[in-house]
């Protein structure tokens, strides 16, 4: 009796830590501050809530089931020699083929609308930025303002980026989970992504694959501007770095592993520093360097907070 009284107690208490360490808990997925995020947001809710169909009654079921046919009741029905019932057999079979089937249509639909190399709808003229995942940091190169920077990013709120992303290493993912899909970035390939910030914020960015003993710290900041004269100053404060990133032996030094990287600006860098470091895979291959769009994009094998 003691012991049961106390795994009672114990169960309790384990009940409401549990309560109070999840209250500070905030998913980002479930707290998007882009357009995208919040499409996936809806696709992961409206899933969730299908699967809610079926699993709800089956709890509930077994509640009832339990209560009503428990050994102290005497007045519920007795039949042991039933097998069969046309009724169960229906409900059983349709409701998780019906849910199968709409779920395999919003799927088809939202892959296609959520396809990260697809372009954004926009008035506004989309920031380019090229993205390199080394050791373990990531090299943000912005070919229009010519400038580079190391674990942050900015751009201004409400205005579609254009990510293009590749990898000096192993293989890693690009991932803002307030803003939306996550997508791989491969030596010698590059993939694409565009996102847009609804509001402006700093946002959390990571590295969602592991790639060595530094992927814990490789973390960026992503601030999204409330209009583009804040970014532009943000641009002058980069222009004002001393160091450049000009040639590819500038590149190989930053290159270098290192964990836990602080924010670096670069007030120079080499447009065509992105397309260099994918032809250096190319060229040790030896294949031809490939014009941009020849290159190999990957983009589909990106993946929303919905479906990792």
């Amino acid at each position: 009796m003691r012991l049961s009284k106390y795994n009672k107690s114990l169960g309790i208490l384990s009940l409401i830590a549990g309560t109070l360490l999840m209250s500070g808990c905030d998913s980002a997925l479930l707290n998007p501050k882009g357009q995208i995020a919040l499409e996936q947001r809806s696709l992961i809710l409206t899933a969730f809530g299908l699967m809610l169909i079926v699993v709800i009654p089956a709890v509930l079921m077994a509640v009832v089931f339990a209560w009503k046919y428990r050994a102290s009741n005497t007045n519920a029905k007795y039949s042991p020699n039933w097998s069969h019932s046309n009724k169960v057999e229906a409900v059983v079979w349709t409701v998780p083929i019906l849910i199968i089937l709409f779920l395999g249509v919003l799927t088809w639909k939202s892959t296609h609308a959520l396809e990260p190399s697809k372009p954004l709808q926009s008035d506004v003229k989309p920031v380019e930025i090229d993205v390199v995942a080394l050791d373990w940091k990531w090299l943000f190169i912005y070919p229009e303002q010519g400038i580079a920077t190391v674990n942050q990013i900015a751009f201004p709120a409400n205005t579609p980026v254009n990510f293009k992303i590749t990898s000096n290493s192993v293989m890693n993912s690009f991932f803002i989970p307030t803003l939306g899909s996550q997508i791989y970035a491969m030596a010698g390939m590059q993939t694409k992504l565009h996102l847009i910030a609804n509001e402006p914020g700093t946002f959390d960015g990571i590295s969602a694959n592991f790639s060595g003993r530094g992927f814990s710290g490789m973390k960026f900041k992503t601030i999204a501007t409330k209009d583009d004269a804040e970014f532009q100053q943000w641009v002058a404060k980069v222009k004002a770095a001393p160091n450049t990133l000009n040639t590819m032996e500038d590149f190989e030094k930053v290159a270098v592993p290192s964990e836990n990287h602080p924010v670096e600006y670069f007030s120079s860098a080499d447009p065509k520093l992105f397309l260099q470091v994918i032809n250096k895979f190319k060229i040790s291959h030896g294949k031809m360097d490939m014009p941009e769009h020849e290159g190999m994009d990957m983009s589909h094998a990106a993946s929303a907070g919905a479906e990792e």
